[in-house]
């Protein structure tokens, strides 16, 4: 059998499918560059939740003060065990988990929120969560006000 010059040509460079074999790396890999943008977009607004849940958590301890002081202007004093429990409290009822801790001078409360964004992209490669964390703190008032009329 003699081939002719088209059909030895056409044998040798035929590119017939080359197109769809790059459309579909290419399609894998803008699928790959969505997913990392919207899983690592989420992941940053789950961040931000955990750090905003943080600095309330640690807000509404800095606000346990003592009462019966505060109001009759002798004293106004945060107890530290107080400010804890009301950071924890503000954790649970908030649906978050974390720890609270008062620094050994009883002046400063720290929170640290830990929570997990369960990945939607991601998880095709095996990434199904990551992990976020939140920091909040809060200087705790301790000191005498000051006499009415100064």
């Amino acid at each position: 059998m003699i081939f002719g010059e088209s059909d030895l040509g056409r044998g040798r460079f035929d590119d017939r499918g080359g197109v769809s074999v790059f459309v579909a790396v290419c399609v894998l890999a803008l699928i790959g560059i969505i997913g990392i943008a919207v899983d690592g977009g989420s992941k940053m607004r789950a961040t931000e939740r955990a750090d905003y849940l943080a600095g309330e958590a640690a807000r509404a301890g800095g606000q346990a003060i003592d009462p019966a002081e505060a109001i009759t202007g002798t004293r106004i004093a945060v107890d530290p065990q107080d400010a804890a429990a009301a950071a924890q409290s503000y954790l649970r009822s908030a649906g978050a988990t974390g720890t609270v801790s008062v620094s050994d001078d009883g002046k400063t409360l720290s929170v640290v929120v830990t929570d997990a964004y369960d990945t939607k992209f991601l998880a095709a490669v095996g990434i199904g969560s990551l992990s976020v964390t939140g920091h909040g703190t809060a200087t705790l008032l301790h000191g005498v006000t000051a006499p009415e009329g100064t």
